[in-house]
């Protein structure tokens, strides 16, 4: 499987021309070459402009969902499209959302962290289901959004479901970089899959952010790593089967005792 990941710097508040900055992107990265999976960074369309979201999000009308259903189809490609932000019922939430080479909506999961660091709770709705596995191209995988990765229990739920591809999308703070290698190196040992990860680079709103998307393998092993401050393309080829294979050798999962973790 061939992954790109977008290490994006985002346009805070201008839906408008982040999309034309992933077609461009997107354009390019297929350009010459088959693609099976892009990845993009949390809250791509917005930034973190929390206090406009209500205002910018019912300008948008769901034109965003239409362009990456398009987007898929034209390039034949599956998309985990990192998040954006999304109103159901009068509620906010940061929502990822993933879909098929034919465009189809096949999953999508409302982030169940929200960072008081950043005040996202004071603006959006924690998610009210867990993170589930879904498929492409008869692949597990699952997402989950930034601060959700400092909470295991989410990383091990889904490898306990056969997942081989954990996505973290985010946009992780420069302050706090140690942390985002540190955790994203520690699940993919800990639950021997891949992790792909997308994370945005510039600043905003006093908050630089930490760039370094990354690209892992089920042994911990970097593949591919993104600078700091620039924007640029992470692309590898997976080899999804190792994970059975490692799984075997070091048999974390069927060496556990549960009833003793309690």
């Amino acid at each position: 499987m061939k992954v790109a990941v977008y290490q994006m710097d985002i346009i805070p508040g201008d839906i408008e021309q982040n999309r034309k900055k992933v077609e461009k992107w997107s354009d390019e990265v297929t350009l010459n070459q088959q693609v099976d999976l892009i990845v993009l960074p949390e809250m791509w369309t917005t930034a973190y402009t929390l206090p406009q979201l209500e205002q910018l999000i019912e300008e948008d009308e769901h034109s965003v969902e239409l362009f990456l259903a398009e987007l898929a189809k034209k390039h034949n490609v599956n998309i985990i499209a990192g998040s954006i932000v999304v109103k159901e019922e009068g509620e906010f939430f940061n929502r990822a959302l993933v879909y098929n080479r034919q465009g189809e909506n096949v999953y999508h999961y409302d982030k169940i962290h929200l960072v008081p660091m950043l005040k996202e709770d004071e603006y959006l709705t924690g998610g009210k289901k867990r993170a589930n596995v879904f498929e492409l191209d008869g692949h597990k995988m699952a997402v989950i959004i930034c601060y959700d990765l400092r909470f295991p229990e989410l990383a091990r739920a889904v490898a306990l479901e056969g997942a081989e591809l954990l996505v973290v999308v985010a946009e992780w703070p420069l302050a706090r970089e140690q942390h985002w290698n540190t955790l994203l190196k520690a699940r993919a040992i800990e639950n021997q899959l891949f992790v792909v990860s997308s994370n945005r680079v510039g600043t905003y709103d006093g908050v630089e952010f930490a760039g370094q998307s990354q690209i892992i393998n089920p042994w911990g092993e970097l593949i591919e790593y993104g600078s700091i401050e620039r924007e640029e393309t992470l692309l590898a080829i997976l080899s999804l089967e190792e994970v059975q294979r490692i799984r075997k050798e070091v048999p974390v999962f069927s060496s556990r005792v549960p009833s003793l973790y309690k």
